[in-house]
């Protein structure tokens, strides 16, 4: 017995595949951790004051703004064909967002990753699903 459409399904299972759209999703990944980007900035900078009258952040918020070098310090960064990454290069990036044992944390990129998380299975999820329906 023949299965109908198998051919079909085949070739599309095929086209998904294809260099082509796995560039397509890895730019789409690499626009979901710009999106991450943006928002670990804004947790940051949003309502912070720097220099003087600078007010730290409470014990688990997003730091405050002062200098400005950690906010401008993350990047996004494509990886690989799939992947990319949000990093920050601030020296004190990793204590601001796991804290230390005379810091409490203030979080940041969990809190913006998290935020984006639909976003990024959005972005990907239109990207195989144009691919599909277009057949690569």
């Amino acid at each position: 017995m023949a299965i109908e459409g198998a051919a079909r399904h085949a070739a599309r299972l095929r086209a998904i595949r294809s260099p082509a759209v796995q560039n397509r999703v890895g730019m789409a990944i690499f626009v979901a951790a710009g999106e991450i980007q943006t928002e670990a900035r804004q947790l940051i900078t949003t309502g912070s004051i720097s220099g003087k009258g600078h007010i730290a952040s409470r014990p688990g918020e997003p730091p405050n703004a002062d200098t400005r070098h950690l906010h401008l310090n993350i990047e996004a960064v494509r990886t690989g064909p799939l992947t990319s990454e949000v990093e920050s290069r601030a020296a004190y990036a990793l204590d601001l967002e796991k804290g230390t044992p005379r810091m409490a944390a203030r979080p940041y990129m969990v809190p913006a990753t998290e935020k984006k998380r639909g976003r990024v299975i959005e972005l990907v999820h239109k990207v195989i699903e144009d691919a599909i329906q277009r057949g690569g």
